[in-house]
């Protein structure tokens, strides 16, 4: 009973357990406290949330200036545009789309994977009044935007116009797209087509000028949109016939969805059938087929140009006759001969009667008393 040492220390042990035990969990408490703390102060913690956000280097700048424009909790790899806008609010947003920004001074932007930028923008007036704004969104694939209050020094500040009713506007009738394809798209050029249709003010103020978006979908793909502005008012329980133009990309083709967008509602959808471009098939065929006759050639020419002949060959190869060729050749040379001979024969006979004719013709010509040249002329008196 004197000698046990196993049982005794651990008893000396239990003292310190509850010790250990708080400082574990205390360090558990502190670790999950700074976990926590890191993931509120994350870049991509906004992300969760899909509420893109944008700050700003300086709240003002006059024109000629430059400001810094950063933001969080974009979608990854997206590209963005980045314009001062002027008429707007966050609040309200760019009123009259983006006819009120400076379009030419804008700037582009990638995100990074974690949906943050950085750009510089340089500080332009834009065509409207102040109250200004930073309006940064998304170019490609599902639309989203962020606006930052931004002061332009020196640019007018005008009050924002008053805003209409709830009721806005509404499709009466049916949408339809209008136009015929030309000869340049049976090539691929952009098939162009007329949004028609008829709206309605269904609010208590009128609509002027409206901006419209006008979205293109093919196959499985978001729709991309672009701002239509039409020219005109609609007054209150109006209606007015509204075309604006739609246009695909070249080379486009197949079944398109068209559709058309007043504020954050989808005012209508229409179907779109583009043939193909069957004239840009044919010239890759023909281009297939010609291409490829003209290399032979060439390359029969060069050969032919280059190759080794025999001393003393011709370059022109002369066909060789056969032996009934040069037999009927040799029996029509014979014939053109006796031919010529009994031709000749006939001729001097003819000759010779002619002479015979002449002399029994003529009778009183003799040897002696024809003229000759070799005969001294007579002399006339006077003359030695």
């Amino acid at each position: 009973m004197t000698r046990q040492p196993g049982p005794e220390a651990p008893r000396s042990t239990r003292p310190t357990g509850p010790r250990s035990l708080a400082a574990v969990l205390a360090l558990l408490a502190l670790l999950s406290t700074l976990s926590a703390l890191f993931v509120l102060s994350a870049p991509g913690a906004r992300a969760a949330d899909g509420d893109p956000a944008v700050s700003l280097s300086k709240k003002e700048a006059g024109k000629g200036g430059e400001i810094t424009v950063s933001g969080s909790g974009w979608r990854p790899d997206a590209l963005l545009m980045l314009l001062i806008c002027g008429q707007s609010t966050p609040e309200r947003g760019v009123i009259g789309g983006t006819n009120s920004c400076a379009n030419a001074d804008g700037r582009a932007v990638t995100t990074d994977r974690k949906g943050a930028f950085s750009k510089k923008l340089p500080v332009t007036e834009p065509p409207k009044p102040c109250p200004c704004v930073v309006h940064v969104a998304t170019v490609t694939g599902e639309q989203a935007l962020a606006d930052a209050v931004f002061t332009v020094a020196g640019h007018p500040t005008a009050d924002l116009p008053r805003q209409g009713g709830d009721g806005k506007l509404a499709v009466l009738a049916t949408t339809r797209l209008e136009g015929d394809s030309s000869l340049l798209t049976w090539f691929g050029a952009p098939p162009a087509r007329r949004l028609v249709l008829t709206v309605g003010n269904l609010g208590s103020d009128p609509v002027e000028d409206p901006v419209f978006e006008i979205g293109t979908a093919h196959g499985v793909y978001a729709p991309q949109w672009e701002e239509r502005q039409w020219r005109g008012t609609v007054a209150p329980g109006g209606k007015a016939r509204i075309e604006l133009p739609v246009e695909l990309s070249a080379g486009a083709h197949g079944d398109y969805q068209v559709s058309l967008r007043y504020g954050d509602k989808v005012l209508a959808e229409q179907p779109w059938g583009v043939g193909r471009p069957w004239g840009v098939t044919l010239f890759w065929v023909l281009l297939c087929l010609v291409v490829p006759a003209a290399v032979f050639r060439i390359g029969m020419a060069v050969v032919d140009k280059v190759r080794p002949r025999p001393a003393g060959a011709h370059r022109l190869r002369r066909p060789t006759a056969t032996p009934a060729v040069i037999a009927k050749a040799k029996t029509k040379a014979k014939a053109n001969a006796n031919t010529n001979t009994a031709t000749n024969t006939n001729t001097a006979t003819n000759t010779a009667t002619n002479m015979n004719v002449t002399t029994a013709v003529l009778p009183w010509f003799t040897p002696d008393s024809a003229p000759s040249e070799n005969r001294p002329r007579p002399t006339t008196k006077g003359q030695a």
